[in-house]
């Protein structure tokens, strides 16, 4: 059984649209649940989900209303009432394909060694992608990710996309659940949640793939693509790591500073090659980007 997760804050635009595109799975439908943890929205976002009911009544779809505020926090409910012992979080601004639901379930019941996947995610602009953007500000931005056509670990230091990712049930017995200091809260950007719970993973030696098959077509409107997101989001970035690391330890946090300085490197070395191949702006933005994380890290700038 697989629980598919959707948690959602004020996203009424685009639930109508994904519910529809998960029900539309060619998983068979006594294999799988969905599961909208409702966090707190004030838009129509109950009234579309009791259409979806009426309409697919041959659909496991339960709504349940987290009240706690948080990203985190509607992760942890979704846990707790997932009825499946997979659990694939989706995003509540996307698409999947119908052989999505398939393709974590296949995998997962048939290679019992691995305990969490994540898929690609590719950006579905409602505009179109501006001058600047580059494969790290399209990570950052849209949560783009593609490691290629062919299962595989993921890279050092990368993760599944958290909208894109499954995993047993079981995990979170073992290494607990999700950090509610950490992670979205209403309007701010905060992040690293699944940072926390995959690293906790890592330590205990578990399995983390890469699927090639399991796509996520994330909605990218014009207002993540503008000058406030982009700063806040870097920012928030930068915020998130030093709670984090800070919550691990000091030791930790220094590590993470001499990352930054690395990464630091990496990012004039780009701002260079992009500026001799006369894409400048695209340079710069990487810089805005580092400026942003760099004074989040260190609690600057609120």
């Amino acid at each position: 059984m697989l629980t598919a997760i959707i948690c959602t804050y004020n996203r009424a635009k685009y639930i109508g649209p994904l519910l529809e595109s998960v029900a539309a799975n060619d998983l068979p439908k006594s294999e799988y649940e969905i599961l909208l943890v409702d966090n707190n929205c004030t838009d129509n976002t109950r009234e579309i989900c009791e259409a979806f009911a009426e309409a697919h009544k041959d659909v496991n779809f339960r709504y349940v209303v987290e009240p706690e505020q948080g990203l985190s926090a509607a992760k942890n409910r979704g846990i707790k009432e997932a009825k499946g012992d997979i659990i694939v979080y989706i995003d509540d601004d996307a698409l999947v394909d119908t052989w999505y639901l398939r393709s974590y379930s296949e995998w997962l019941e048939t290679h019992p060694e691995t305990m969490a996947c994540g898929g690609p995610i590719e950006p579905l602009y409602e505009t179109v992608e501006p001058a600047w953007m580059t494969p790290y500000t399209k990570a950052l931005l849209t949560a783009w990710m593609d490691y290629g056509n062919q299962v595989r670990e993921y890279p050092q230091g990368r993760y599944p996309g958290g909208g894109n990712a499954a995993y047993r049930k079981s995990v979170f017995e073992q290494v607990g659940l999700f950090n509610t200091s950490l992670g979205r809260n209403g309007g701010n950007l905060m992040g690293s949640e699944e940072k926390d719970i995959f690293e906790k993973m890592e330590a205990l030696k578990m399995q983390i793939l890469y699927l090639p098959m399991p796509v996520l077509h994330h909605i990218i409107p014009q207002t993540k693509l503008e000058a406030d997101y982009f700063n806040r989001l870097t920012f928030q970035i930068g915020l998130s790591e030093r709670q984090r690391t800070l919550a691990i330890g000091k030791s930790k946090y220094l590590q993470r500073l001499w990352a930054e300085l690395i990464k630091w490197a990496g990012t004039l070395v780009l701002l260079c090659l992009y500026t001799i191949s006369f894409h400048p702006v695209k340079g710069w933005k990487l810089v805005q980007f580092r400026a942003n994380v760099t004074r989040g890290l260190f609690g600057s700038g609120r």
